[in-house]
């Protein structure tokens, strides 16, 4: 997953998240932090955060790509978090080999 694909899901899992009401304090502040990373990295308030969203919480990946925040660390380990609480684990498999996710799965490997 790309550092723009890691916000962008992570945007959409805490908005998300708080259409519930069994959401857990948590993952809203964790949201609540991403969002003040994002907005802390473009110089910007929260308000101008909600001019480029496409629906709350939702950017497309190429607005995402285009403000930058993919490439700042302190936003990646904000998506991170937001991810993480909200049941949804970031798995990176880059340089992986012989690797299965889910369950009930045969594998046969020839190095």
């Amino acid at each position: 997953m790309t550092g723009v694909e890691l916000v962008a899901a992570a945007l959409a899992a805490g908005a998300s998240a708080g259409l519930t009401d069994s959401v857990s304090a948590a993952v809203n502040d964790a949201y609540s932090a991403l969002r003040a990373a994002m907005a802390r990295r473009l110089g910007v308030s929260g308000q101008s955060l909600e001019a480029v969203e496409t629906a709350p919480g939702v950017w497309s990946t190429d607005a995402v790509a285009a403000s930058g925040v993919a490439d700042d660390e302190d936003v990646l380990a904000a998506a991170r978090e937001v991810l993480r609480l909200s049941g949804q684990p970031v798995i990176d498999l880059r340089d992986a080999k012989g690797v299965q996710v889910g369950d009930h799965n045969t594998q046969h490997n020839t190095f």
